[in-house]
C-alpha cells in the first residue's frame, strides 16, 4: 500500500512545520532529526511494499541498510541502477546527515530532502 509510505512522508512535514525557522535555518533541531527519521522510514517502507508485490514474504524482508541495497538490486532495480544511487542519498541525507548526526537544518536543503524521499517513494509504485 502506497499509502503507508506517503503517510511517513506527510506526519515528516507535519514534525517539521513545528520548528521556528529564522533566516532559512530551523531552529529547532529535535524536529528536523524526528522528520528525517519518519521520512527515512517512509523510504524503507516504500522498499518493503514494493517487494512483497515481488513476492517476497514479511520474514523475507530486509532488517538492514545492508540488505535493503541488496534487495533493491535483486528485486526492484535489476535494469535500473537510478533507484539504488537515489536510495544512497537519501540513506546518507535523511538517516546520517538528518536524523543521526543532526548536520541538516537549513530550510531548503531539508526541504529537497523530504520531496527527494516523496518523489522515491511515487518511483517504487
Amino acid at each position: 500500500m502506497r499509502r503507508e509510505a506517503l503517510r511517513y512522508s506527510d506526519n515528516a512535514k507535519e514534525i517539521l512545520s513545528k520548528s521556528p525557522i529564522e533566516d532559512n535555518t530551523y531552529l529547532d533541531v529535535k524536529y528536523v532529526k524526528t522528520a528525517c527519521g519518519v521520512a527515512y522510514l517512509g523510504v524503507l517502507e516504500a522498499i518493503n511494499e514494493a517487494l512483497l508485490k515481488k513476492g517476497l514474504t514479511k520474514k523475507e524482508l530486509p532488517k538492514k541498510v545492508e540488505e535493503y541495497r541488496k534487495a533493491l538490486q535483486k528485486h526492484v532495480s535489476a535494469h535500473n541502477g537510478k533507484l539504488l544511487r537515489e536510495f544512497e542519498k537519501l540513506y546518507d541525507a535523511l538517516h546520517i546527515a538528518g536524523y543521526y548526526r543532526g548536520l541538516i537544518y537549513d530550510t531548503d536543503m531539508v526541504k529537497d530532502a523530504l520531496k527527494a524521499a516523496k518523489d522515491f517513494i511515487g518511483k517504487l509504485h
